[in-house]
């Protein structure tokens, strides 16, 4: 998947989630749930938009991070939702699909980002021994 591709799908996750979370029933449980669960859905797709803006392999497995951490949350919430009742599964199982599926790219491109950035510091000292 190219970079456009994922912002969009990181874009429509953050949609969804907005227009999940004005479904809910109105409670002082949902406002907490929902403004949590929407700053951290709409994250994801800002945090990984400054990581296509990285100034360095480090700084992109940074923001990379934050992105892995956001989308982690944001299930959190989504399965929270579910097990206390808010909605049943069926209505949020889609978008908790989409949200682990953007997990999962992000986390095996944490890995490629970390084994690239492994063997250009492996290449620099073989180049320039001490």
């Amino acid at each position: 998947m190219n970079e456009e591709d994922f912002k969009r799908r990181t874009k429509q996750l953050a949609l969804r989630v907005i227009r999940l979370v004005e479904a809910l029933p109105q409670s002082r449980t949902t406002d907490v749930i929902g403004k949590q669960l929407i700053r951290s859905a709409t994250s994801v797709g800002a945090n990984y938009r400054s990581a296509c803006r990285g100034k360095s392999t480090a700084d992109v497995i940074a923001k990379f991070s934050l992105v892995e951490e956001e989308a982690d949350e944001s299930l959190y919430w989504m399965e929270l939702i579910v097990e206390i009742g808010l909605l049943p599964l069926e209505k949020v199982s889609n978008l908790m699909s989409e949200n682990t599926e953007i997990l999962a790219m992000t986390v095996a491109s944490i890995k490629t980002l970390r084994h690239k950035e492994k063997t250009q510091n492996q290449k620099t000292k073989t180049q320039n021994p001490s």
